[in-house]
């Protein structure tokens, strides 16, 4: 398979004045297309503070979706419509660039639509899934939006709560809140261990195994939700996450 040409400079219509270039960051930063967090890979202006994502930068006019196979989804760089609209993937606010079925009303950021139906954390797979049969692991339901599971189908985490998990991990460590309030984010940081204990075959080895397991899955699932599905920058995202 011929490999995909990447440019290293673009323009874009959402800031035609200046060329966009290529860049590689581990800092945090917000993207003006679809107004969410980044990390990684974007398109930055030199003469400006305005960046995209790659993934929202060099987004196709049209995508489909296996998740809504009857849907078609055209890029849209505003909201459609005068309802505040959400993302069907991780029910956030859409407020920015939207992937909108017309047909259907389904709502995607861009990030979110380009998830990758797999992830490998190095040493287990974690699926995709539409919604949860099982418990997340951080807010203990099994509430609308989609989630990565393992194929063991033993850990379970919505979209929505890796997202909300690294928000606060962001606020902690960049806007320097009190400790006591460290301290409460790390506590809520979700780990197997309580689950594994209380099964039938549960043991020292497997509760490691499994914890150590939840620690790579939250690294991976940030890093794809944050526009780069790759493996390539888990080790950044993973010294965001509190311990």
């Amino acid at each position: 398979m011929k490999a995909m040409k990447i440019n290293m400079e673009i323009s874009h219509p959402t800031h035609s004045q200046h060329r966009l270039k290529l860049d590689y960051t581990e800092i945090p930063f917000n993207c003006e297309g679809c107004k969410e967090a980044g990390i990684g890979p974007r398109y930055k202006c030199e003469k400006c503070e305005f960046n995209l994502h790659k993934t929202c930068a060099v987004a196709p006019e049209f995508i489909t979706h296996p998740f809504y196979k009857k849907c078609e989804f055209k890029l849209h760089y505003r909201p459609p419509g005068t309802d505040m609209r959400i993302c069907d993937a991780c029910g956030g606010d859409v407020l920015g660039f939207v992937y909108h079925c017309k047909k259907c009303g389904f709502d995607l950021h861009p990030c979110c639509a380009n998830l990758p139906q797999v992830l490998d954390d190095g040493k287990h797979n974690l699926y995709l899934s539409l919604k949860l049969s099982s418990s997340c692991h951080r807010c203990g339901g099994k509430g609308p939006g989609w989630a990565y599971r393992s194929e063991c189908k033993s850990y379970n985490l919505h979209v929505s709560c890796v997202k909300e998990m690294l928000l606060e991990s962001w606020q902690a460590m960049y806007l320097k809140v009190d400790k006591n309030k460290v301290r409460e984010i790390q506590t809520r940081i979700p780990t197997l261990k309580g689950n594994v204990k209380n099964s039938r075959n549960g043991g020292g080895g497997k509760v490691k195994k499994y914890t150590q397991m939840a620690g790579s899955a939250v690294s991976v699932i940030v890093s794809a939700i944050l526009g780069d599905p790759t493996a390539l920058i888990a080790a950044a995202v993973g010294g965001l996450i509190p311990k």
